[in-house]
């Protein structure tokens, strides 16, 4: 990719970036999207917002090919009044959901600008998609939207791929997905006041004892990484499994006893088994507090989002494409494991990955960076990527 196309994705990144878009809240970025779709040419017929929310537009292939999705997520972890300041400096972009994931959306259009620099006609349709509710809550349901709409269609119809961009994580080639559970633990009592009721249970107390048996269910620096309990011993089978509580609140004054308060709780693995093992670790202790806390305290557990697992052969011609259009960008590729838009596809057994951009870090934090000069790179490599697909 030339150095000017490089300078035009990254001020299309900033000028995404800079519309707030919180899970469920993605509807102005998705219609600045639409607008640009149209911007670039696309006729407006190819151009659409569909009922989830998802910015959809075709480029029409040249012959009876199948077509190809190429997608990135809207949505961001930050809340709508989050300071979205951009800091530039040498080689590097800084800001809130830079690269995760306003990169992977301006990827859309450069992958498009370098299609048409190339003079390149795809033999089948290439579909852009923007897609909503990526993250945290959102439960994939963009993506399932999309696949949704082309498991509807006859088999000559739907996609030989789809490829889920991420502005940061260069040279990774997500082909496996990340089982995912989340879960929101209330606990309630009758609470009262402070001193007068002194020594009645405390739903913020009682909560934050189970959080803290909970944290050391996973091994790992902050009780959120590393193997799970079950999996301890078995070297046969290493799993990777990671416990977060990523939300907590409850009571509702100093000098009050809580009579209710929250957590969520987000459990990850990649390997199913260790997953189960996990949730049903979570479950046990869940019931421990219900019979060590008796009638005046109650624990409820709700599901509150479940990301499917799969995965796609490494041996797969996808997967091989990958590898071999990093290599000839001077990549070095590295078959990875992630919880991406990806998952929905390949838990249906569709060929699906997920590919960085470029490098950088930060990611859902504020000090959040993309580096720029990796980038030509990393859309050079999704193009190979896209004009080798069948």
């Amino acid at each position: 990719m030339k150095e000017e196309m490089v300078k035009r994705m990254i001020d299309l990144a900033i000028a995404i970036q800079q519309i707030p878009a919180p899970t469920f809240h993605e509807q102005e970025r998705a219609k600045y999207v639409e607008g640009r779709f149209v911007q670039e040419g696309i006729p407006s017929g190819e151009v659409r917002l569909d009922e989830a929310g998802n910015a959809w537009a075709r480029v029409a292939g040249e012959g009876s090919g199948r077509c190809t999705v190429v997608s990135a997520h809207l949505d961001t972890v930050f809340q709508m009044n989050t300071g979205l300041t951009v800091v530039r400096s040498a080689g590097k972009v800084s800001g809130a959901g830079i690269g995760d994931n306003a990169l992977g959306v301006a990827g859309l259009f450069g992958l498009l600008w370098n299609l048409r620099e190339e003079g390149v006609r795809l033999p089948g349709d290439l579909w852009l998609v923007a897609n909503v509710c990526e993250e945290g809550l959102g439960n994939l349901d963009g993506i399932r939207a999309v696949v949704n709409f082309f498991e509807g269609r006859e088999e000559a119809l739907r996609p030989c791929a789809y490829i889920a961009l991420e502005g940061i994580g260069l040279g990774h080639v997500y082909h496996r997905g990340l089982g995912v559970r989340r879960r929101r633990i209330t606990v309630r009592t009758a609470g009262g006041h402070s001193w007068i009721d002194a020594g009645e249970p405390s739903a913020v107390h009682e909560l934050m004892r189970l959080g803290a048996r909970l944290a050391g269910l996973v091994e790992g620096k902050g009780g959120s990484t590393g193997r799970s309990a079950a999996q301890k011993g078995d070297e046969s089978t290493p799993a990777r499994s990671t416990l977060n509580i990523g939300v907590i609140s409850g009571g509702w004054s100093v000098n009050t006893i809580a009579a209710e308060a929250m957590l969520e709780l987000d459990l990850r693995s990649d390997r199913v088994e260790a997953l189960d093992a996990l949730s049903g670790e979570v479950e046990r202790e869940v019931e421990a507090g219900r019979l060590r806390l008796g009638s005046g305290v109650t624990i409820e557990v709700e599901a509150i989002g479940d990301r499917p697992w799969g995965e796609l052969s490494k041996e797969h011609p996808l997967v091989r494409l990958c590898e071999a259009s990093l290599r000839e960008t001077g990549v070095r590729p590295q078959l990875s494991t992630g919880s991406t838009d990806a998952n929905l596809p390949l838990s249906r057994g569709l060929p699906a990955v997920a590919l960085g951009l470029t490098s950088g870090g930060g990611a859902h934090s504020m000090r959040e960076y993309v580096n720029v000069g990796p980038l030509g790179k990393g859309m050079e490599a999704l193009t190979r990527v896209v004009r080798g697909v069948r």
